[in-house]
Order: structure tokens, then C-alpha cells, then sequence
């Protein structure tokens, strides 16, 4: 079972190497988003029609860098409670508070 090199780009350098290359999805912005809205950059757990935001876009974000695990829920530990991070504003285009940010 061997592991595969990531992806190149036309540069020849790794796309994980190259931040301009990787945005957030459509979805992804719309979660990230909400977070503009909220004290800390608190990211939500359901989207603006009540359903819950799919656990795969949350942990797309966290891989990103764009969100991090804020607090834990007790009584749903399953749940994933996060935040913006700094480059989850500048994914967003905006700059994080503070200047430098998290």
C-alpha cells in the first residue's frame, strides 16, 4: 500500500504549499461566513434553514485552517463548536480582528 505525492500544480510545487490556490467551496463560505457575524468568530452548528451543517464541511475548514475547535458541548460532544481563525478571515477577505489575528 503505498501513499501518493499531493497534487501538483502547473508550477510543479504542491498545492498544500501554495495558499492562493485553495479557496473555500461554496459551502464552505457560507458556513465561514456566519462567523463574520458572531463575538469571537463563533462558526455555527446549523445552517440559516435550521439544518445541521454537515460534519464534513466542518472538518474541511478545521484541515484548512480557516476554523478551529472552540469549546466542547457536554451535552452533545459529538458536536463540533468552532471558530474563525485568522486565515479564515483572510479566506474570506477580510481582515482579522486585532490585525495579526489567532
Amino acid at each position: 500500500m503505498g501513499l501518493s505525492a499531493p497534487p501538483q500544480g502547473r508550477t510543479g510545487q504542491h498545492e498544500s504549499s501554495n495558499a492562493a490556490a485553495v479557496r473555500p467551496s461554496e459551502p464552505q463560505r457560507r458556513y465561514l461566513e456566519r462567523g463574520l457575524e458572531e463575538p469571537g468568530g463563533k462558526l455555527p452548528l446549523f445552517d440559516r434553514a435550521g439544518r445541521e451543517v454537515p460534519k464534513k464541511t466542518i472538518e474541511a475548514c478545521i484541515a484548512h485552517g480557516w476554523a478551529e475547535p472552540w469549546i466542547r458541548n457536554p451535552i452533545k460532544p459529538d458536536w463540533l463548536v468552532c471558530r474563525l481563525t485568522a486565515e479564515g478571515f483572510r479566506a474570506l477577505g477580510r481582515t482579522p480582528p486585532g490585525g495579526a489575528g489567532r
